[in-house]
């Protein structure tokens, strides 16, 4: 199992882990689930900026984690809004771990001071998992999305990914350091992380 940026050409595979979380639970709030073009291109817009990243062994991709604009203000460019989703049948190996341990590094190295993740509770097992990784609980958003036929709330949670220094350091787009040694370390350190 290796963990790699994930690649357009992935759209088919990752839709096959995303698509029962958008059509059978509340832990996505889309309704319908993207179509492989749209998912492709929501792979390459995103690798202009954050990394997209997936595990990936012999039975093809089993998970994978990506960072995301948290608001699209000037002052809020050192944060970002973090996901991970493994497929339902290669969790408990550490997939989810080594992934965010790979996303979190390359995050620290292009700049970023903040990572939140917001979870659709309940989600014990997601709650866990931030929790282990140095997430702590900021608050909860009562009863914000509809869906299922029931209201959900979502709970978030903040990891602090850097100093927040004044000024804060200067970001690096991720498009500058692909292919670079930094990044591929990253990478190893994640991989380091899952049971086979």
């Amino acid at each position: 199992m290796r963990i790699r940026l994930a690649a357009e050409t992935d759209a088919s595979q990752i839709l096959k882990i995303y698509t029962p979380v958008v059509v059978g639970t509340p832990i996505s709030f889309e309704e319908t689930s993207p179509s492989p073009a749209e998912m492709a291109g929501r792979i390459r817009r995103t690798l202009d900026h954050y990394p997209w990243l997936v595990c990936d062994g012999d039975e093809g991709i089993t998970g994978y984690a990506y960072a995301t604009a948290f608001r699209p203000r000037a002052a809020y460019q050192w944060s970002v809004e973090v996901s991970a989703y493994v497929h339902t049948e290669s969790r408990r190996r550490g997939i989810a771990r080594g992934l965010y341990t790979s996303l979190f590094e390359i995050l620290r190295i292009q700049g970023f001071v903040n990572a939140f993740a917001g979870i659709a509770l309940p989600n014990e097992g997601s709650v866990a998992l931030h929790e282990s990784l140095g997430f702590t609980a900021i608050g909860v958003y009562e009863a914000v999305g509809f869906k299922l036929e029931s209201w959900h709330d979502v709970g978030w949670w903040q990891l602090r990914l850097g100093d927040p220094d004044s000024p804060p350091p200067q970001l690096h787009w991720f498009a500058e350091l692909r292919g670079s040694e930094a990044v591929a370390k990253a990478l190893a350190e994640g991989e380091a992380q899952i049971r086979p």
